[in-house]
């Protein structure tokens, strides 16, 4: 007898969106994309890739929810993005963010560095949607649906050297453009790390876009990461770079305040942040707050990485 067991991020048949609904939806995106995105997403690279038919991507249902997506009007006016600034609302500021063209260099220990246009990577390696918790160290959270391709991906493009032991991602760095970066205190730019392992895992995604359309400036435009099991400033936007490194990169949050943001940021609600409880988390666009799980709810995919690893500050 073959009993199927659903894995922690699954819902019940019964409350998935029927597929008339669903491809309904997808198709009022699609047929809108052109439009939308032109107002949005102040036109160029956004509406090139509308009209490419790359958005929306299809949804791999391998990747579900146990609650329903954010709507976009709470998670795309609710951002921490400090080159932009400190409030949640950037958005206005973000738009200073000029993306046609993008590049992002691949670099360090592999077989052959290189750059490639985000839309040349697109192409390359193909999009897909995947729904996604995202739980930000502030105990706050939201689920979104993500548009992007595995990080697994881009490491295999890339063809690391057995030397390589971490991966390194590194945003922009245009203090003319952005206003936080002038800000003397913050070590810019902004770096984030994962193992090789971690970028490995199937988990690991580069994002090129939200809600079927390709990413709005103040989620991280036009290409950012997003580790579902870890603290959403793990998840580093607007990338240039992605180095293989033989050396644990020093991360930003963590070289601005160690005490409080180490390298792993994986979410656990028994260990608290120094200033407040991560028991719990408020829901962006709800009244609840509902309890924080362990790795996020991704526990049996990812647990396994850290065998070995217990006498490290796993979940700060």
């Amino acid at each position: 007898m073959y009993i199927k067991r659903q894995r922690g991020w699954e819902i019940p048949e019964h409350l998935a969106t029927p597929e008339a609904v669903f491809l309904s939806r997808r198709t009022l995106l699609g047929g809108a994309a052109g439009l939308a995105v032109a107002s949005a997403f102040g036109g160029g690279r956004a509406v090139a890739a509308a009209e490419s038919g790359a958005y929306p991507a299809p949804q791999n249902g391998a990747y579900t929810l146990d609650r329903p997506v954010t709507p976009e009007r709470y998670s795309g006016d609710y951002n921490n993005f400090y080159e932009f600034g400190t409030s949640k609302t950037v958005l206005p500021a973000a738009n200073a963010l000029k993306t046609d063209p993008w590049t992002i260099k691949i670099d360090g220990l592999v077989e052959k560095p290189f750059e490639i246009g985000v839309e040349d990577l697109i192409r390359k390696i193909g999009l897909e949607e995947r729904l996604y918790r995202h739980r930000c160290v502030e105990a706050w959270s939201m689920a979104v649906p993500w548009t992007g391709f595995p990080l697994s991906k881009l490491v295999a493009l890339a063809k690391p050297a057995s030397g390589a032991k971490y991966v390194q991602f590194q945003t922009f760095l245009d203090k003319a453009m952005a206003p936080g970066q002038r800000q003397f205190f913050y070590p810019w730019p902004y770096i984030e790390g994962l193992t090789l392992a971690e970028a490995d895992n199937d988990l690991a995604f580069m994002v090129t876009g939200v809600y079927g359309k390709p990413l709005p400036n103040q989620f991280g435009a036009p290409i950012r990461l997003a580790v579902p099991w870890k603290y959403g400033f793990k998840s580093a936007k607007s990338l240039v770079k992605v180095s293989f490194v033989a050396e644990r990169p020093k991360t930003f949050w963590e070289g601005l305040q160690s005490a409080e943001y180490g390298f792993w940021a994986n979410v656990n609600p028994a260990v608290s942040h120094p200033r407040w409880s991560q028991a719990s988390e408020r829901v962006l666009g709800t009244d609840q707050r509902v309890p924080t799980l362990i790795y996020n709810g991704y526990g049996e995919q990812v647990a396994g990485l850290y065998k070995g690893l217990e006498k490290e500050r796993l979940f700060v």
